[in-house]
């Protein structure tokens, strides 16, 4: 098994004389941890400012364009959003324990609101259109407060998020993995291997033998995790690669269907008109439009 596919767990470490973890990302700094799928019990917010990339988020993977602002739940595993900082001017990664402010803090009256968008964030929320941009930017601007205006920053940033209407929970079908340390081990397992191995055909039996289960067993584990079956989360895969390749890569789309490992052009053309209400063509074709 490759060192690559194993899971990872990230150890966080607040700085000096601050409860929760705040930095900031750019060409010359980049972030490391977007080449591998990984998890940590601190929640997680992240704002990429402009630019574009995959978002990998428990089971749910797909292309963003014009920034992400995405708000990541304990143990949600993830990995990847900005591919190197490419078009991206700065990427900006909080990251708290749940009981960062003590066991019971989120109890109190005033902040059980912002409670439930943690318990959502389980599932990994991202946020659209101009209240991205306006929390994006209140964000953005904790950088050069000290620790004590900060923390208050942040609260208000999480009474922002949770007042805000324009927003999509992206694993909504259930993947929310609250049970024991060897099912994230195995889950981030499949997702490193599938993340290494996309290009090519993988077999039931070849991922099923990695985590040392039955074909049978591994299609019901995966399909009850997840909420997807192994073969719709693949394909996923592969799409999204593809819509990066169609935005980032001046290659045919013949070139895209079988770098993004697809065998066979008119499905490619098939699951990509169902992925994204467009054939790979027109996709292409509007993004010309909105860059020119």
């Amino acid at each position: 098994m490759k060192n690559s596919i194993k899971p990872t767990f990230e150890k966080v470490e607040p700085a000096f004389g601050s409860s929760f973890s705040y930095r900031t990302y750019t060409r010359t700094h980049q972030n490391k941890n977007h080449t591998f799928w990984h998890y940590h019990p601190e929640i997680e917010l992240v704002y990429v400012n402009g630019g574009s990339g995959k978002r990998q988020i428990g089971s749910h993977v797909s292309y963003f364009r014009k920034g992400d602002l995405i708000l990541i739940g304990s143990n949600l595993p993830h990995c990847g959003f900005t591919d190197g900082l490419s078009r991206n001017e700065c990427e900006t990664v909080i990251q708290m324990k749940p009981d960062f402010l003590g066991s019971s803090f989120f109890e109190i009256p005033e902040m059980r609101n912002v409670q439930s968008l943690l318990e959502s964030a389980k599932m990994g929320i991202v946020y659209h259109g101009s209240e991205k941009r306006i929390i994006g930017g209140a964000i953005e601007e904790l950088k050069d407060k000290d620790h004590y205006d900060r923390l208050l920053g942040l609260l208000n940033i999480l009474k922002m998020l949770e007042e805000a209407e324009n927003y999509t929970i992206l694993n909504a079908r259930g993947y929310i993995l609250e049970a024991e340390l060897q099912d994230n081990n195995r889950i981030n397992i499949i997702f490193n291997f599938v993340k290494e191995e996309f290009h090519r055909q993988i077999s039931l039996e070849e991922v099923a033998n990695m985590v040392s289960m039955t074909e049978q067993s591994f299609c019901r584990y995966f399909k009850k995790i997840t909420g997807k079956t192994f073969i719709q989360f693949v394909n996923e895969y592969r799409l999204a690669h593809a819509a990066k390749l169609l935005h980032e890569k001046q290659i045919s789309i013949l070139d895209v269907c079988f770098d993004s490992g697809f065998n066979n052009f008119s499905h490619f053309n098939r699951q990509f008109k169902k992925y994204t209400g467009k054939t790979p063509s027109t996709y292409r074709n509007e993004l010309k439009y909105l860059i020119s």
